[in-house]
């Protein structure tokens, strides 16, 4: 039998998302583990399914009128017989809020160890090794979880990249399955957020701050260069805590994921909340007076520097290209 991994789809509205992708890239990194088989479970999103064909050695298209939202009654009971059925080594599901409320469930009825909000998984000798953050980031922690047929891990967006398409698409088989009507929760509709001003995720140039900022009324200076750059203003956490800038400009493991073209981080440390949220950028260009500042060590190019007197020199050079 060939050893699997299964990784469970996300989707919403007709959309995949992006999480997914990634999900997808994490078993490439096994070489024990040559398979790779995508759990889509959905009702009439067959374009889905030819999607994820193109990352996946085999899709796995579950279809039943229960699962066309989002239930997690309905989730756990498909996914229990599939892996039971299958027995996959790793079964992989995103550390989102579909993820976290599944992974529990599936662990308990199937008896399997289960390691959650990974940053990194590996296997070694037939045992999973994954790495954890601990105190806000602070620790990361190897663990060894115990010998076992499977296992289930909940990977943290943004942990890995995407996948990329194969040349040849992997198959894809449609089972259609038995469910019983859910009966704790149904779901009667999804409510969109209130649109936003500006969405960070869309622009190919991000200037984003951090505590080095000092004050409130300097973010104007440093939303001026953004404009001049025909970018966006994003922030680090603290920035959005202390109510200087709005959530959605966030940028983090707890605000938003951007892979833009160029990222202009302004006095920001780089801890390792911030840098899952934008480490895929094409282009990161940090600014920091401290030397030693974490951010550093995933920048293309470093400024050890106040960050006020780049940004004046920046809008300088600006002002005299556009004369």
């Amino acid at each position: 039998m060939t050893v699997e991994a299964l990784v469970v789809a996300e989707h919403r509205l007709g959309s995949l998302r992006d999480v997914t992708y990634e999900l997808l890239n994490l078993p490439l990194q096994f070489p024990g583990i040559p398979a790779t088989v995508c759990a889509l479970l959905g009702f009439n999103v067959d374009d889905l399914a030819n999607e994820l064909a193109r990352y996946s050695d085999e899709v796995l298209y579950l279809s039943n009128e229960y699962l066309k939202h989002f239930n997690s009654e309905a989730y756990v009971e498909a996914l229990t017989g599939l892996i039971k059925e299958r027995r996959p080594k790793l079964v992989i599901l995103g550390h989102t809020s579909m993820g976290m409320e599944l992974a529990p469930s599936l662990a308990i009825r199937l008896g399997m160890p289960l390691a959650t909000d990974c940053v990194k998984v590996e296997l070694a000798e037939g045992r999973l090794k994954v790495t954890r953050q601990l105190y806000g980031g602070k620790v990361m922690a190897d663990l060894v979880l115990r010998e076992a047929e499977g296992y289930i891990v909940t990977l943290r967006p943004g942990a890995v990249g995407p996948a990329k398409p194969r040349q040849a698409p992997g198959k894809v088989v449609k089972v259609d399955v038995a469910l019983s009507e859910p009966k704790a929760k149904r779901t009667v509709g999804y409510i969109e957020p209130p649109p936003t001003e500006v969405d960070i995720t869309k622009s190919s140039i991000i200037v984003s701050v951090g505590r080095g900022i000092k004050d409130a009324k300097n973010i104007p200076i440093v939303e001026e260069l953004a404009k001049m750059m025909g970018g966006v203003l994003a922030c680090s956490r603290p920035i959005v805590d202390k109510g200087w800038l709005p959530k959605d400009r966030q940028v983090g493991s707890s605000g938003k994921t951007v892979k833009p073209k160029l990222y202009l981080a302004l006095g920001i440390s780089g801890a390792f909340q911030h840098v899952m949220g934008m480490k895929d950028s094409e282009l990161i260009i940090a600014v920091n007076k401290d030397p030693n500042a974490p951010i550093f060590n995933v920048a293309h190019y470093g400024v050890v520097d106040d960050l006020f007197k780049v940004v004046e020199a920046l809008k300088e050079q600006l002002r005299k290209l556009k004369a």
